[in-house]
């Protein structure tokens, strides 16, 4: 057997002598083992080290008690410098060396007063123990820090000084006579300041905090100015003792003058080693000092662009906001600023911007304006760091504004990032109020505690559904969400409140067009607030219905009111209807040119209405009866008298029958509440349960049996449940192929479905969940089912399983793979017979190498489908509302010109709505996403905003709240003739609150503006006779007018073909015969002949009739715009359309007797439709 003996190493020397001392104690008959954790830090030097170095408290206290000692010897110098006299030399006289020459010869030096100095005995001694204890720890702690090389301990620098400034000291307590040796104690200012650097050090580190690095350079700026200069003093002041013996004032003075360059020469050295002092000291503080100018200007740029930290102090006084954004752009920002600033009583607020990226061009430039430079600031950090919200003082914030990169390629993980941001934020300070815009639906669960939640894609196609049956519901939104600044402007006569937004402005005022004075000036109404009891509007009304008190208060001041809300309820309700009676309590919601609060009212006089008859403007749409003066932001309204009129006077009641025969009926009062024998409802479930029960002959065929209710499946956690049309059962995924036939039917194309409606196109790239939006609003329970228009999504990529799950329940929805730059793909679709096309700006195209060229492929694509089916109604979506002036582009229109130039005026002003006036815009033919960034905003202000424009497009579905639809003036309604008295008939038949009007004009354009198009009366190709050309032109309306059309170009271009056919060779018989006639009408063919063409022998190959293309007409020769609350004497035209707010059809039950059909029932773009009974 082995002995263990041998297999055991022996131990270290060190460890053998320990238990020399010790005794043996591992080695005994007991197996166990004792094992000692941390061993190193139980020794001696590792508690000291741990005392001295490591602790942090007791660390700073070491340091602290060393900076002390080394000011306390500085002190010691000063005091001893005061008390000494060169004259005596003490030190010479005791050591027997001759110290004759005690005054100054010119080029000789006595050595001896600066060699020996005058010490006092206590001082000596005060001296002596601050030098001890200052080596002992100097020691110590090289001691402590010692790692293996001892040399690099004893080169440092501080550890020089102090054997320098402490061992002579330590020296004269063993030899007397050398006491009054001079020691260059004032060194120590350098020992102080490496102290005071390690102090602040682990002052940070003791408190838990990082220090500012700003904070830090100065602090070693000033530091090092200081001992130069000290030791400069210091110095000149010894070495003078041998020449012109300076005070410390006088050397004080002459390094001041010295080093600022000033250089007086009152004061200066005599001999010649103060002089070379003189050169070293400033030798170093050029080589120092520039050093660390340099270091700090370097911070102070770095500190610039982090945007340094917001003062705690300003925090608890002021109030700010945070806006945390992945990227700043500059529409971004100055769309925030302009909205959140427009509000009077956010004018004191800060804006704090924190951005992880660092500060664009633009973005500085702005920020330096003075109007934002001392109401803004940039911070360069990161939402998901602590550090950073605690530099933004995001707990003290009054709320969080967290915004999405929609410019994102990968739009799912910007919401990631949204998501974790607001996570951050509330995990920070949780009682900061979060207003957050999210980019997918289906992330929106994950930020339902967010308080305010903006989701964009189910924004924006809710209102391009609501766009295709309700026209212009994108700008009318757009308008209602910005807030309007107005300004006192004088129009003809008298002065009134422009009410517009900012963009409207004198110049658009006096502009000659009429539909931009009328468009401008609704354009400025809002909706605002406010308690009932409270209200010189409403409180009248209280224990009245809702609708009484809409119709009295629109007639009476010209405000237009559209829902309430309980006291005890958070949920609003738009137009609640006729049996909804105002209480005291209600909060009502109203739609006006400013609120009620910056009113002030005054009784109009009888003697006015001869005075109003000459300042009224006759036309197509008068001035309103009462007066708008604006006098330093407040509106005073002239009230008009609601008295009882004679019969002369304007009144609603039209005359009696006997009067006349085939006199109209009049128009039936409004009720104080309602009552069910005279309230005409539209009856919607009424009407459809009858279809339902007993379908014609055409639906029974084709299986058109509907059901109501919420559809079974969502494609997203989220969604607000909607009352809807719905298929009793689902159609198989393989029929919602639009373009492929299956064993169900056979159909390949839009026509062959022979849809009895006009067709609703969505062209996008992907079927993201979003566009389940788009499809709900469209198939709401209250639309008629006659007038649903069958759906067909043109998506570049197929759509996945989930989402053919979610819509294969609603009834004529259809998709297509394709995109619209192929014609095939969109005359398969059934392009020529469609009411609207929606393009949808692709994800992939949002993001770009230059930020305006990401709406380039759509907008070139629009611009051929314009070109291609001139009526068609193209609904776009763009990244860049600055965009929008290129849709519908005509380069030769002096019109688009004019409008160019108003826009460019406009943004000269600082508008933050300059695009307002463009025809594209205002017809609402464009939108964008980025115009509803606002709506976040000002949800700030008004937290009812985003709730309210929900249930405007269909989002939410509140019971007993109203929907937004449209009716269409007819031939038949003009006898109603002004707006007011429609807003009586719709108030006491149906209930519905008209909210404004959509209005369609002829666009007179000069022959300038006109397309023209040549045609060839007779043309010849001679080589000895003249050829003889005449041309015919023919003026026409078109919505292009491209430079082919224009007669000199079409003479160029068939000049150049008849040289062509010159060179050519000839062709004999009927061949060149029949190249000739071809060419003949080559020459004929217009460009508009051209592109129809085109698009006929495309249908053709596809075997598609171009019966329904033949019928299409240029109808863009039109301009439309909105009327939003506009005034009760406005005119009505004919084929205006009014927007109404209906009430819930489900909240009370319908007439037993049958109701009659009604035009209010009915949307706008449908080929059928009913009469209008008014």
């Amino acid at each position: 057997m082995v002995d263990l003996d041998s297999e055991v190493p022996p131990l270290p020397p060190r460890y053998r002598f320990r238990d020399l001392l010790l005794g043996d104690q591992g080695w005994q008959s007991d197996d166990r083992v004792q094992v000692e954790f941390y061993m190193n830090e139980n020794t001696f030097k590792e508690r000291l080290k741990l005392f001295f170095i490591k602790n942090q408290r007791s660390s700073l206290r070491i340091r602290l008690f060393n900076f002390s000692l080394k000011l306390l010897s500085c002190f010691l110098y000063i005091i001893r410098v005061l008390l000494d006299d060169p004259k005596q030399g003490l030190g010479c006289k005791e050591l027997n060396w001759s110290c004759s020459n005690q005054n100054y010869t010119p080029g000789t030096i006595d050595w001896s007063p600066i060699i020996w100095v005058n010490r006092s005995l206590p001082l000596w001694g005060l001296q002596v123990s601050v030098a001890v204890i200052s080596l002992f720890e100097t020691l110590l702690l090289s001691y402590l820090s010692y790692k293996g090389n001892i040399w690099e301990q004893i080169l440092r620098i501080p550890f020089l000084l102090e054997i320098i400034n402490a061992v002579p000291f330590i020296i004269t307590i063993f030899w007397p006579g050398l006491r009054n040796l001079f020691i260059p104690v004032f060194l120590n200012c350098w020992l102080a300041k490496h102290a005071l650097e390690n102090m602040i050090n682990d002052l940070h580190r003791a408190i838990q905090r990082t220090q500012s690095a700003m904070f830090n350079q100065v602090l070693i700026l000033i530091s090092t100015l200081l001992c130069l200069i000290f030791t400069c003093i210091c110095g000149i002041q010894h070495l003078e003792r041998a020449g012109n013996r300076l005070t410390l004032f006088d050397s004080l003075y002459f390094c001041i003058v010295t080093f600022s360059t000033v250089g007086f020469g009152d004061v200066t050295p005599r001999i010649w080693p103060s002089k070379l002092l003189v050169v070293i000291m400033i030798c170093v503080a050029l080589v120092v000092l520039p050093i660390q100018f340099e270091q700090l200007a370097y911070l102070w740029m770095e500190r610039q662009k982090s945007g340094g930290n917001y003062s705690r102090h300003r925090a608890q006084t002021e109030k700010h906001v945070v806006l945390c954004v992945s990227s700043l752009k500059i529409d971004l920002l100055m769309d925030f600023l302009n909205e959140f600033y427009a509000h009077p009583r956010l004018q004191d607020y800060y804006v704090v911007i924190l951005c992880p990226t660092e500060m664009d061009a633009q973005v500085r430039r702005v920020l330096q304006i003075p109007m934002w430079s001392q109401r803004v600031i940039y911070l360069q950090g990161s939402a998901l760091k602590d550090q950073d919200l605690l530099r933004a003082k995001m707990d003290d914030a009054e709320a969080c504004f967290i915004l999405s990169s929609r410019c994102e390629v990968d739009r799912t993980a910007a919401d990631h990032q949204t998501i974790l941001r607001a996570w951050a934020v509330k995990d920070f300070a949780p009682n900061c109020p979060l207003y957050v815009q999210i980019l997918k639906p289906e992330n929106k669960f994950h930020i339902k505690f967010a308080d305010h939640v903006v989701c964009e894609e189910e924004f924006k196609y809710a209102m391009l559904a609501l766009n295709c049956i309700c026209p212009a519901t994108s700008t009318l939104i757009t308008l209602l969400v910005h807030t309007s600044r107005g300004q006192a402007a004088p129009w003809e006569a008298f002065r009134q409140l422009t009410g517009t937004k900012q963009t409207l402005n004198r110049e658009s005022q006096q502009s000659p067009e009429q539909w931009q004075k009328m468009y401008g000036r609704c354009s400025g109404n809002e909706v605002y607030h406010i308690n009932l009891e409270e209200s010189t509007f409403f409180a009248e009304y209280e224990g009245k219905s809702f609708t009484y008190a809409s119709f009295h208060a629109h007639k009476k001041f010209g405000v237009c009111l559209i829902g309430v809300r309980k006291e005890d309820n958070k949920n609003i309700l738009l137009n609640p209807g006729p049996r909804y009676i105002m209480s005291s309590t209600d909060i009502c919601f109203y739609i006006n040119i400013t609120k009620e609060e910056n009113s002030a009212f005054k009784k109009q006089e009888n003697n006015r209405k001869n005075h109003e008859s000459k300042l009224s403007y006759h036309g197509a749409s008068r001035l309103p009866v009462h007066s708008i003066i604006a006098s330093m932001g407040t509106v005073a309204i002239d009230l008009q008298d609601t008295g009882c009129r004679t019969s002369s006077g304007p009144t609603l009641a039209l005359p009696s029958e006997g009067s006349k025969e085939g006199r109209r009926p009049s128009i039936a009062p409004v009720l104080e509440v309602a009552d069910a024998s005279s309230l005409q409802t539209c009856d919607l479930l009424s009407d459809q349960s009858e279809d339902e029960t007993t379908p014609s002959d055409d639906e029974a065929s084709a299986g058109f049996e509907y059901a109501k209710g919420y559809p079974p499946y969502s494609p997203y956690i989220g969604s607000s449940p909607t009352f809807c049309h719905l298929l009793h059962e689902k159609v198989p995924f393989c029929c919602l192929r639009l373009d492929k036939g299956c064993q169900h039917n056979y159909y390949e194309d839009a026509k062959a479905y022979g849809f009895k409606n006009k067709l609703i196109i969505v062209a996008a790239e992907t079927a993201g969940n979003g566009l389940y939006n788009f499809i709900v609003p469209l198939r709401a329970y209250y639309r008629p089912k006659k007038e649903l228009n069958p759906i067909v999504l043109l998506l570049d990529n197929p759509p996945d399983m989930h989402f053919l799950d979610a819509i294969c329940w609603f009834p004529m929805v259809y998709y297509m793979v394709g995109s619209i730059d192929n014609l095939d793909d969109l005359l398969r679709c059934g392009v020529t017979f469609a009411a609207n096309m929606v393009v949808v700006d692709k994800e992939s195209t949002m993001s770009a190498e230059e930020d305006y060229m990401a709406d380039a492929k759509t907008i070139v694509n629009v611009q051929t489908l314009f070109r291609l089916f001139s009526s068609l109604s193209i609904i776009t979506e763009l990244t860049h509302p600055a965009n929008m002036r290129f849709m519908q582009f005509r380069a030769k229109d002096c019109y688009s010109l004019a409008l160019s130039k108003l826009e460019k005026k406009e943004r000269e002003k600082g508008s933050n709505l300059a695009f307002m006036f463009r025809l594209p815009f205002a017809a609402g033919r464009v939108f964008s996403i980025s115009m509803l960034d606002t709506l976040l905003y000002q949800s700030f202000v008004k937290d009812y905003m985003i709730s309210i424009t929900r249930l405007l497009l269909g989002l939410d579905t509140t019971p007993g709240s109203g929907f937004l639809c449209s009716m269409k003036i007819t031939e038949e309604d003009l006898w109603i003739r002004t707006y007011a008295r429609l807003y009586q008939k719709l108030c006491s038949s149906t209930g519905d609150i008209p909210i404004g009007v959509y209005r369609t004009e002829s666009q007179k354009l000069t022959t300038s503006e006109s397309q023209i198009s040549i045609s060839v009366e007779e043309w010849e190709d001679t080589r000895d006779t003249k050829e003889q050309i005449s041309y015919r032109s023919n003026h026409r309306n078109s919505t292009s007018s491209d430079q082919s059309d224009h007669p000199l170009l079409r003479r160029k271009s068939m000049q150049w073909a008849r040289r062509l056919s010159r060179r050519a060779p000839r062709h004999s018989g009927k061949t060149a015969e029949k190249i000739n006639q071809q060419r003949m009408n080559l020459y004929r063919r217009s460009e508009r002949q051209e592109l129809a063409e085109l698009v006929k022998n495309r249908m053709k190959h596809l075997g598609l009739s171009p019966a329904g293309y033949d019928e299409m007409n240029d109808h863009q020769n039109t301009l439309s715009y909105i009327l939003i609350n506009p005034s009760p004497d406005t005119r009505l035209e004919l084929n205006d359309i009014v927007y109404l707010i209906r009430p819930d059809p489900l909240a009370y039950v319908p007439n037993t007797a049958p109701s009659r059909k009604d035009s209010f029932c009915n949307t706008v773009g449908q080929d059928t439709r009913e009469e209008t009974q008014l």
